[in-house]
C-alpha cells in the first residue's frame, strides 16, 4: 500500500512541476523529457533482470548444494539464539536462518551480486513461514531492514570509483564508511524492534550487539595501521577470498554427505531463470516512477530548496552539494552511483562533497530496489511498516555520515 502511494506521487509531483515549466517557464521539452524517461527506464529494468538472471542461477545452484550438504543447517544452529531473538517467528533451528546470515555476510563484504540471489532465497523461505501470503510477516520485514541499511565492512567498489576519480587516497573514506554504515544498521534494528515490540534489553541481543561493536572497532583500527595500498590490497583479498572459501566449504560439505554436486548445482539454478522473471514488473513499476521524477526537475527542485532553507538558518550548506546522492540512494543504486561520480567530477574527489558523497554510497542500501525485489519476488503486495522503518534506518545513517564527515575531513 505505502509503495502505491509512493508511486503514485512521484508520478502527480512530476506532472505538476512539468506543467508549471510549460506554463510559466516555456520549457517545451520536459514533457518529452518525461516521456522518453519512461521508455529508457523500463529498458533498464528489463536489462538489470536478465544481467540478474545468470547471477541469480550461479547462487541458487551454490545455495542449494549448501542446503543439501547441510551447511545451512550448521549456520542456523549456530545463529539461532540471537535469531529468535530478532526474529521471534522463525522456528529455532530453521534453515532460513542459514540464509539470512548467507545474505548478510555477502552484503558486509560488499558482493553486491551475490547478496541478491542469497536475498531472494531467504525471502522465499520467509515466505514458507508467513501466514498471509500478500503481507508482509514482520521477519521479512526485519530482513529487509537488515538488507537495506547496507551493513558493510569492505566498501571495495566505491574505493575503486574515487582511484578512477584520481583521489590522492582512495581509502580515506574506508573508515567514515564503516561508522556511518554500522550508525544506520544498528538504528535499523532498533526503530524496527520498537515497531514489533521486540525486547533488546536481554542478555543476547545486549551481548552480540555489544560483540559486534568491538568487531566493528578492532576492524577500523586495524585498517587505521595500514597505508593505502595495502588496505586496497587486504579488502578486495579478503572479500574474495571469503566468497571462494564460502562456495569450496559447500562442495566439500556436500561431497561428505555424498550428494551429486552437479545435479544440486542445476536443481537450484533453474530457479534463477524464474525469479528473474518475476521481479521484472516491479522492477519496470520503481524504476519508471523514479525516472519520471528525475526527469521532471523535481529532483533538482528539491536539492535547490534544501541549500535555501539550510542557509536561511545561518547553517553550513557545504553538504548539499553531496545530497542528491543521499536521496537518490534509496530509489536507485546506478542512479546514486552516476550522482556520486558526477559530484567527484565537478566538487573533485578529494573536496569535502566528493568524501561525503562516496559516505553516503556507502551507508545505505537501495530500500525501494531492495522492496521492489525481494517483496515483488514473492508476491508481497502490503509491505507494512517496512518503508517506514526502511528509510528511518536510511536517514540515520545520512545524519551519522554528515557528522562524520565534518569528523574526519
Amino acid at each position: 500500500m505505502v509503495l502505491n502511494y509512493i508511486w503514485i506521487a512521484f508520478f502527480l509531483i512530476a506532472f505538476v512541476i512539468a506543467l508549471v515549466k510549460l506554463v510559466f517557464m516555456g520549457d517545451t521539452a520536459v514533457f518529452p523529457a518525461i516521456i522518453n524517461s519512461t521508455f529508457d527506464t523500463s529498458k533498464t529494468a528489463f536489462e538489470i533482470s536478465l544481467g540478474l538472471t545468470g547471477v541469480l542461477s550461479l547462487w541458487l545452484g551454490v545455495m542449494k548444494i549448501g542446503e543439501k550438504g547441510g551447511v545451512i543447517d550448521i549456520f542456523a544452529r549456530w545463529l539461532s539464539p540471537v535469531f529468535v531473538k530478532l526474529f521471534p517467528e522463525i522456528p529455532k533451528g530453521h534453515p532460513v536462518v542459514g540464509n539470512i546470515f548467507m545474505n548478510l555476510s555477502a552484503n558486509m563484504l560488499g558482493l553486491d551480486n551475490a547478496a541478491t540471489p542469497l536475498g531472494l532465497k531467504a525471502m522465499e523461505r520467509l515466505q514458507e513461514l508467513n501466514t498471509r501470503k500478500d503481507t508482509a510477516s514482520n521477519s521479512m520485514i526485519m530482513f529487509m531492514v537488515l538488507n537495506t541499511s547496507g551493513l558493510t565492512i569492505i566498501p571495495v567498489s566505491i574505493m575503486v570509483y574515487r582511484a578512477q576519480m584520481g583521489a590522492a587516497n582512495p581509502t580515506d573514506i574506508f573508515i567514515p564508511i564503516l561508522l556511518a554504515t554500522f550508525f544506520s544498521t544498528l538504528a535499523g534494528i532498533i526503530v524496527t524492534s520498537l515497531y514489533q515490540r521486540i525486547n533488546l534489553l536481554n542478555r543476547t541481543l545486549m551481548l552480540t550487539l555489544g560483540g559486534a561493536s568491538l568487531f566493528v572497532a578492532t576492524v577500523i583500527w586495524g585498517f587505521s595501521q595500514m597505508d593505502a595500498t595495502m588496505m586496497d590490497l587486504v579488502g578486495t583479498t579478503t572479500a574474495n577470498v571469503m566468497l571462494l572459501t564460502i562456495i569450496t566449504a559447500f562442495i566439500l560439505a556436500a561431497m561428505r554427505r555424498r550428494v551429486n554436486v552437479y545435479d544440486a548445482f542445476v536443481e537450484g539454478a533453474k530457479g534463477g531463470f524464474e525469479t528473474a522473471i518475476r521481479i521484472i514488473p516491479f522492477l519496470v513499476a520503481i524504476l519508471v516512477a523514479i525516472g519520471v521524477f528525475r526527469a521532471s526537475g523535481a529532483m533538482d527542485w528539491l536539492i535547490e530548496g534544501v541549500a535555501w532553507f539550510v542557509s536561511l538558518l545561518g547553517m553550513d550548506a557545504e553538504w548539499v552539494g553531496a545530497l542528491p546522492t543521499a536521496i537518490m540512494k534509496p530509489l536507485s543504486g546506478s542512479g546514486a552511483r552516476g550522482m556520486m561520480v558526477d559530484a567527484m567530477t565537478t566538487y573533485g574527489a578529494d573536496s569535502f562533497v566528493g568524501r561525503l558523497t562516496c559516505i553516503f554510497q556507502g551507508c545505505t542500501d537501495t530500500t525501494f530496489y531492495i522492496l521492489a525485489v525481494y517483496f515483488g519476488s514473492v508476491g508481497i503486495r502490503y509491505t507494512r511498516h517496512a518503508v517506514a522503518c526502511g528509510l528511518l534506518a536510511d536517514f540515520a545513517g545520512i545524519i551519522a555520515a554528515i557528522g562524520i564527515c565534518y569528523l574526519f575531513f
